[in-house]
């Protein structure tokens, strides 16, 4: 449907990607992954024809459409929410705007054969018309809507009236609603809560054409996901399979390559101990020159450096009352809206609590009025002892300093705390080197969370309260933020559409439906199997297209561990390896053995040198004989050595063809 040839890309000096080729075809689910700035969304403008590529081409089947969701929506000509979904179908569009003409004309023609010819161009356009959907067309897109969290009440607002998170899920909907045959997804979970995120794998799942991704949702990513882009320093690599499986097969990969490098480091080494022994012996000159030049030949291994967990610690928050925040009968609304009335709910010391629930069920109004910052109705909230709360929502980015730099922000928020517990903390959220000492005002999103997030964390408070903390956070972000939450000592509650970060975090899970909390003790894989339970329904991730439930990920990855029966490429691999440890091992112990005789040999030809430390004459010729064995051992195990090393070489040449075969 969509193939790249040969693409490659650079600003400046920089290279983000070069000759890379892929294709995309019918039910292709492509995660597209790597690091902020690794140029994911130059590859996405690409595909999309908005960039050119400094080579290769992009091209595509016959008539084959592509949709582009960039993470800034286009314009919107101010129509209300559903004729602005209806309208992006231009084909459905075209089509009506024929059959009106068409009509118009019939209406006053008068001579039989040409309304015979009309009627037949009609009868034509209206299969045309249901080919493209659009009898259906306001329902498929009211479906389209309600799946991304749009009441039916919104259909009828101007566009005008929504947010930036909203216009972005319309501009999600106007993009589904014109079915392309290929969709180009930016970030498309970033404004989806997670009953949004849910219909959205649901309808992934059931497209019949090709779908290349990127987020940061780690979660979304193994429910979807068939296949890996992953654009890493120096190379693209490609995986079949979800996340997860891209992440276990990097990791062997990497145990693979660290091994092939140890064996080229032993290798090598072993070359140049015989060029230094035989460099200048007449007899053994063709072969020095042949294994120097082949020494000159060889590609080193280079391993990528791995990403270190820099340590560093949060100051530890004081110990507060066994109960935290407590709301009784507390009412709450907006004009006629009543989110809550009569609410009860207690936060306990050492909660880790996640609030969940359908898009405007109140769950960010619940969080607010935890934390003290939205005025209650009628009721009362009241801390417990020694509680000292920090609130976390989406407008903590502006209240940065934009002059400031990022370890300013941390000494402000902890002015107690040395510079170099700062500087480890600003590590550990992936600043380094003078990253620390950049303005606020030209950090990016991401980064600027970051800091915002460290900076909350360095407070001394014992209970957070966040609401979608991981939003501008990528996926190395995310796992770090997790890590923090899971030493953190205090009480936590937070809104998130991040699976991943409920399921390392919580220990309960708040459920908010019709203005009612629903408690589930435990954590969200409980939750989810406690629901199924409870409705005697399918998990709610399931689908009847054949999507796997999102609490039967565990399941799948116990199924995937188990043993199965080994190939014969797989039985000879394992017995050519067996066979290269026991040769390097042997080639290592010769190794140490001539070493120690080239020593031994060295000692005794500087006694020569000065014949007058030998006692006598029989000493001298005891000597000379032990000087000709050890010369006589030496040379043996040279032989030896050379020999086990060209077994070791024809080896790994075996285990290569296997590989590559």
């Amino acid at each position: 449907m969509l193939t790249a040839a040969n693409i490659s890309k650079a600003y400046a000096d920089r290279i983000l990607f070069s000759r890379l080729d892929f294709s995309i075809t019918a039910g292709d689910r492509i995660a597209l992954i790597g690091a902020n700035g690794s140029g994911k969304t130059t590859l996405l403008d690409i595909l999309a024809g908005e960039t050119p590529p400094d080579t290769g081409t992009v091209s595509g089947q016959r008539r084959a459409t592509a949709g582009y969701l960039k993470q800034e929506p286009a314009p919107f000509a101010g129509r209300s929410l559903l004729d602005e979904v209806l309208q992006a179908n231009t084909e459905v569009i075209a089509v009506s705007r024929r059959i009106a003409d068409e009509r118009s004309i019939l209406a006053s023609e008068t001579d039989p054969e040409k309304q015979r010819e009309l009627m037949a161009r009609l009868a034509q356009l209206d299969r045309e018309l249901e080919y493209a959907g659009g009898d259906d067309r306001e329902y498929e897109a009211k479906a389209i809507l309600s799946g991304l969290g749009f009441k039916p009440a919104d259909f009828s607002r101007s566009m005008s009236e929504f947010s930036g998170g909203w216009i972005m899920r319309a501009e999600l909907a106007r993009l589904l609603f014109r079915n392309p045959d290929v969709l180009l997804l930016d970030e498309p979970t970033n404004h989806l809560d997670l009953e949004a995120n849910l219909w959205f794998e649901k309808y992934l799942a059931g497209f019949p054409g090709g779908v290349i991704i990127t987020s940061h949702d780690r979660a979304f990513l193994n429910q979807v996901a068939t296949r890996v882009l992953a654009i890493e320093p120096g190379e693209v690599v490609h995986h079949r399979g979800n996340y997860d499986d891209y992440l276990t097969a990097r990791e062997r990969a990497l145990e693979i390559k660290e091994a092939a490098a140890a064996r080229q480091e032993r290798e090598m080494r072993r070359e140049m101990r015989f060029v230094e022994r035989f460099r200048y012996k007449a007899t053994k000159a063709r072969q020095v020159q042949s294994r120097l030049k082949q020494l000159e030949k060889v590609e080193v291994i280079e391993l990528p450096r791995a990403t270190r967990k820099v340590r560093y610690s949060f100051p530890e928050p004081p110990r507060s009352g066994s109960e935290v925040i407590t709301l009784a009968g507390v009412s709450k609304s907006y004009g006629d809206n009543t989110v809550y009335g009569g609410l009860d709910l207690t936060l306990e010391r050492g909660d880790r609590v996640a609030l969940v629930g359908p898009n405007g069920a109140g769950k960010s109004t619940l969080l607010k009025i935890l934390a003290g910052a939205l005025p209650i109705d009628a009721g009362q909230r009241k801390t417990g002892h020694n509680v000292q709360t920090t609130y976390y929502a989406q407008h903590v980015l502006d209240l940065l300093n934009p002059a400031n730099t990022p370890i300013e922000e941390l000494q402000e928020a902890a002015p107690a705390e040395s510079e170099q517990n700062l500087r480890n903390t600003l590590g550990g959220f992936l600043f380094s080197g003078d990253d620390i000492l950049k303005p606020v005002s030209v950090l990016s999103g991401g980064e600027k969370a970051r800091v915002a997030l460290a900076k909350m964390l360095m407070q001394p408070s014992n209970c957070l309260l966040m609401d979608e903390p991981t939003n501008h956070l990528d996926i190395a972000s995310r796992e770090i933020l997790a890590d923090a939450l899971g030493d953190y000592q205090g009480t936590i509650c937070l809104i998130t559409h991040d699976r991943t970060l409920i399921r390392q975090v919580a220990n309960k899970i708040i459920e908010i439906d019709g203005g009612r909390p629903r408690v589930f003790p435990g954590d969200y894989d409980n939750y989810l199997y406690r629901k199924q339970q409870q409705a005697d329904v399918k998990p709610v991730a399931a689908s009847a297209n054949g999507s796997q439930p999102d609490d039967s990920i565990k399941v799948q990855t116990a199924r995937r561990s188990r043993r199965r029966p080994l190939t014969v490429e797989e039985q000879q691999q394992r017995a050519l390896n067996s066979q290269a440890r026991r040769l390097a091992a042997r080639i290592d112990e010769i190794g140490a053995a001539i070493s120690e005789r080239e020593s031994r040999s060295a000692q005794l030809e500087a006694m020569f040198a000065a014949p007058e430390q030998f006692d006598d004459r029989g000493q001298l010729e005891a000597s000379g004989e032990q000087y000709r064995m050890i010369k006589d051992e030496e040379q043996r195990l040279w032989d030896e050595w050379e020999r086990l090393s060209l077994e070791a070489e024809e080896i790994d040449r075996q285990l290569a063809e296997i590989k590559a075969g």
